[in-house]
């Protein structure tokens, strides 16, 4: 039976504002360097007002609808808003991270991420300004090894979806 192993890490994505930024590369190198074979990735963001996401990485008007969408369902300057000490974007940017997700699970298959095709890891940020985010790694699995030693034919399908 192969030992299970974990690894942590923490990925920096600075922003210019509003958007999906995203990191697919940096963690797929990172992973590639892990030597794990198969296993589970969890990233999660360490922020209250950006998020994770998991989202089509050709055609880039797609996070243009998105942003446009949260921009139209989740207003600035909404009268409800109490917290307003931050800033107008801030309490969107809460109500917007509320809405989509901080953290994401991804199964590693064949040392790789099991993104299909078309998908990439993005950091959605929810500020005008200029941020810079953390987003903490933690990686549970067996070695590449290990893998191969006890593997059939077990081949990944779609994998290694591309960032841009």
């Amino acid at each position: 039976m192969a030992a299970m192993r974990q690894l942590t890490s923490q990925f920096h994505v600075s922003t210019r504002g509003k958007g999906l930024y995203a990191f697919t590369d940096a963690v797929g190198d990172w992973l590639a360097r892990s030597g794990i074979g198969q296993g589970l990735l969890t990233l999660f963001v360490q922020h209250t007002s950006a998020s994770l996401l998991i989202q089509e990485n050709h055609d880039p008007d797609v996070q243009g609808d998105l942003e446009r969408f949260l921009s139209r369902l989740v207003p600035e300057n909404d009268p409800i808003y109490r917290h307003t000490l931050e800033g107008p974007d801030d309490m969107p940017a809460h109500v917007r991270a509320a809405l989509t997700q901080p953290q994401l699970s991804i199964p590693v298959v064949a040392g790789q991420l099991a993104l299909g095709t078309w998908q990439g890891i993005y950091l959605f940020e929810h500020r005008r300004d200029p941020q810079q985010r953390r987003v903490a790694a933690h990686l549970l699995g067996e070695s590449e090894a290990s893998v191969q030693a006890g593997a059939a034919d077990v081949k990944p399908v779609g994998m290694g979806g591309r960032s841009r």
